[in-house]
């Protein structure tokens, strides 16, 4: 695992916990709560900013183009 990927599952992890901890309180303090939010959405982010589209790929054509010169 490269550290850029142990960053993004650290900040999910922590961004987690920390948003799951400040919802199990009795009086829930907000601004820890979107702080645990801001900090697994940046996790989130930075990981699916790594994955590949499906629309990127080329498909291979099975059809063969002719060259100019052949013709």
């Amino acid at each position: 695992m490269n550290i850029s990927r142990r960053v993004n599952l650290i900040c999910i992890v922590v961004g987690g916990s920390i948003a799951i901890y400040a919802q199990a309180q009795e009086q829930q303090n907000t601004y820890i709560l979107i702080g645990g939010i801001v900090v697994l959405v940046f996790g989130i982010y930075r990981t699916s900013r790594n994955i590949p589209s499906k629309f990127d790929k080329e498909e291979a054509s099975f059809i063969k183009t002719e060259r100019e010169d052949e013709i």
